[in-house]
């Protein structure tokens, strides 16, 4: 997602497969604001029923009606009398737009101290691995593993295929009855809540054969730039290109990315590729920063986005100027590999260079999810409860920002591509970092066709299979913002 910022809370632009997150600041240390960011509505003083269930409700449904950038699709009356819970409530407040694909579960309630931790340091409680299904072959596959988790301890990585999940090795059930019986829900339910100490065994199938281990899940930073694979200068054809994996936009990838750019400008890189194939979204502020890095032949007077609310909020827009850095380099071509899991802050990231770039740019891989708008974050302190609404859209220079099927409607330039579990991102000899060095290199390529959100085709050990990020039916902060993680 991306997420702009209410005084000490987010806006979030962020995008996964069943509800997008990601977030960001309206206003960055790399950009110029024009407008003040939102002031939130007063909140009343807690009572001893502030927190019930129709008091939250009718909080949530007043929100709405005040913030959201499509108030035309909210019904005239609906009573909250029907919905067990605060979120079933939203959904039906929004199922107008969700049902014209402007908000596809973009609008939710979510925890303040959960979020916040998230976006602070990637804090989360999991196994620390990625997951993707294969629906019609009923099977899992461990896409990417994060650094210092129980996942990598375990020695489970990309590529290994998850046979079957149990409490223990005595009731293991295969992955196939799961989703048999169960639907791909039943993926979630079977890996079992995110708190720490939750206990699955999993017969795992790798390279190593196949065996049987034990994983806890236990609380774990996410490292937005993986320090086996994050960053990496390859040589092609004796050019050197610069590769950077961001895993989201979360506030501590700043460092992380300024050292890659750091060492690509000593380098005298000038191609670059930029993987955010699993990318649910982040923060408006580390978007910009990125921008910043690739951008610098920019002028501090060229836009790098607006984010423009409704009508009667427009006081909010807000304009981010390119502000190179002391790291940013100036690439003569930029290759950007995504999926249908890249989605808002990763779309926003890929949109903003369109207008500099044109065909010098190009999206890699397969079409993304299609998420040119954000939301804020509207908080209830005596509840935990953090309002997430759809507020405002986000355009590039050339206001091009109506990607609701898409990047490849705007882009000028694209390369269809697998992504393949047999190799590690950024390998040269993985299918879409290799067509990202074969498009940089001027090498022909198949352009992406398709409709918004297809799947990448994830090239395995025998045939090429179409897989999808396991999501949550409702996912956490976490999951939201790195589709497919648990």
């Amino acid at each position: 997602m991306v997420r702009a910022r209410i005084p000490v809370t987010f806006f979030t632009i962020a995008a996964l497969l069943t509800a997008c997150g990601g977030g960001g600041d309206s206003g960055s240390s790399t950009a110029t604001p024009v407008a003040a960011t939102p002031t939130p509505t007063a909140l009343p003083t807690p009572t001893a029923v502030s927190c019930s269930l129709r008091d939250r409700q009718d909080w949530a449904a007043s929100q709405l009606r005040e913030w959201y950038l499509f108030p035309d699709t909210l019904p005239a009356a609906i009573s909250p009398a029907s919905y067990a819970t605060v979120s079933d409530y939203i959904d039906a407040l929004t199922a107008t737009a969700r049902a014209q694909r402007k908000d596809r579960y973009f609008t939710y309630l979510t925890s303040i101290a959960s979020e916040d931790s998230y976006y602070a340091s990637g804090a989360s409680a999991g196994y620390g691995f990625r997951l993707s299904y294969d629906a019609d072959a009923r099977r899992i596959f461990v896409s990417e593993s994060f650094e210092g988790t129980a996942a990598a301890d375990a020695g489970i990585d990309r590529g290994a295929e998850i046979v079957a999940i149990g409490t223990n090795s005595a009731d293991l059930r295969t992955v196939d009855t799961i989703i048999a019986t169960q639907g791909t829900d039943g993926l979630s339910d079977a890996l079992g809540p995110n708190t720490v100490g939750t206990t699955r065994t999993f017969r795992i199938t790798d390279t190593r054969g196949t065996r049987t281990v034990s994983v806890a899940k236990t609380d774990y930073a996410l490292t937005p730039v993986s320090s086996r694979y994050g960053a990496q200068i390859l040589t092609d054809a004796g050019e050197q290109v610069g590769y950077i994996n961001l895993r989201s936009f979360i506030s501590t990838a700043d460092p992380a990315l300024r050292s890659a750019f750091e060492r690509f400008k000593a380098a005298g890189v000038t191609r670059v590729i930029v993987d955010v194939r699993y990318n649910g979204g982040g923060l408006v502020s580390i978007v910009e920063l990125f921008a910043n890095l690739l951008g610098g032949a920019r002028s501090t007077t060229d836009v790098i986005d607006y984010m423009a609310f409704r009508p009667e909020k427009s006081a909010n827009n807000v304009t981010a100027f390119f502000a190179p850095q002391p790291q940013s380099i100036a690439p003569t071509r930029i290759a950007f590999i995504g999926t249908a899991g890249s989605a808002s802050a990763s779309e926003l990231l890929v949109a903003q260079a369109i207008p500099y770039y044109h065909a010098n740019t190009a999206l890699i891989g397969t079409n993304t999810y299609g998420k040119p708008v954000g939301q804020i974050a509207l908080d209830r302190a005596q509840c935990d409860d953090r309002l997430r609404v759809v507020a405002f859209s986000l355009q590039n220079a050339a206001r091009q920002g109506a990607y609701y099927d898409g990047l490849t409607s705007i882009v000028e330039a694209s390369c269809r591509a697998g992504d393949d579990l047999t190799h590690q991102m950024g390998d040269p000899q993985e299918t879409s970092t290799r067509a990202a060095l074969d498009y940089l290199a001027g090498r022909s390529c198949t352009p992406i066709t398709g409709a918004a959100g297809s799947q990448g085709t994830l090239s395995l050990r025998t045939a090429a299979k179409s897989l999808e990020l396991v999501t949550p039916k409702r996912p956490d902060t976490t999951q939201r913002e790195v589709p497919g993680s648990f």
